[in-house]
């Protein structure tokens, strides 16, 4: 099962890739778990400066912008 994170404070953005990243999975058709880390001591952990950001199994995978489900796709595989 793969865990996806959204790291975000819950703005429009977060929101988005929340979307985006729900999206994509769902049309892989893969086994996951998305969760929202909103405190913002547990984004700095991850050493995110800027929001919204992507973690796929521990891994950042994209901060600050909201990628398409496209390349989100390719990310979760």
């Amino acid at each position: 099962m793969k865990k996806i994170q959204i790291l975000g404070t819950g703005c429009a953005k977060c929101r988005q890739l929340a979307e985006v990243a729900d999206t994509a999975a769902k049309q892989l058709g893969i086994d996951y778990e998305l969760t929202k880390v909103t405190d913002l001591n547990d984004i700095a952990a991850f050493g995110v400066m800027f929001t919204p950001a992507l973690v796929v199994d521990g891994n950042v995978k994209v901060a600050g912008k909201v990628p398409a489900v496209e390349d989100v796709k390719t990310l979760l595989q």
